[in-house]
């Protein structure tokens, strides 16, 4: 039903209208402090600039901090520019979950999205909108930044994991927690899983 759900609902992002792993990386690490309304136009702007991650490895610092103007947090494009030098050097993206885990501004969050996302590893992202909805579905009622309350929650969305639909599976827990499941006035007559 989720799955289905979010077939048929989810927002028409260019990351996943013309879905890479290249374009995957780039716009989790973009919107890890922005909006998506500012992020989709940033994320074009950038794929212009770079097209590959060989022309983003080779560009000078200079050049991607430009390119980065208006998305804040400057940090994350230094990290992605080092990320990139790291994948040009190997010669190829990391194949699996624990290797994203390795280059510079990977966390948990974002080695998973990447993965599942972007190679179909059964692997949960577990972003505020997972812990939301999965907090509310079970009716955990300990605080999700607690260790109880982040264990229980990763508990229940590795348990619902869709393993031969991952990537789909991420993305339609966070989008339900996006669109329907927010943090504010939520949705629940319009929830595809309330019952």
């Amino acid at each position: 039903a989720l799955r289905a759900w979010y077939l048929s609902n989810c927002r028409p992002l260019p990351w996943r209208e013309t879905p890479s792993l290249y374009g995957t990386w780039l716009s989790e690490v973009m919107l890890q402090q922005t909006r998506v309304e500012t992020g989709i136009p940033k994320w074009h702007a950038f794929l212009k600039a770079f097209p590959t991650v060989q022309d983003l490895a080779l560009a000078s610092d200079d050049e991607v901090m430009k390119a980065w103007e208006g998305l804040g947090y400057y940090r994350r494009a230094k990290l992605l520019h080092k990320a990139a030098q790291r994948i040009h050097e190997a010669g190829e993206f990391p194949s699996n979950h624990d290797e994203w885990l390795t280059l510079p501004g990977i966390g948990p969050y974002t080695a998973a999205a990447i993965s599942s996302i972007g190679m179909e590893e059964p692997v949960v992202a577990v972003d505020g909108n997972v812990q939301r909805v999965a907090a509310r579905w079970e009716g955990i009622s300990l605080a999700v930044d607690t260790s109880a309350g982040d264990k229980a929650v990763r508990e229940v969305a590795e348990a619902w994991l869709d393993q031969s639909h991952p990537g789909d599976h991420n993305q339609a827990v966070m989008e339900l927690g996006a669109l329907v499941c927010t943090p504010k006035n939520a949705q629940c007559c319009s929830c595809p899983i309330a019952n």
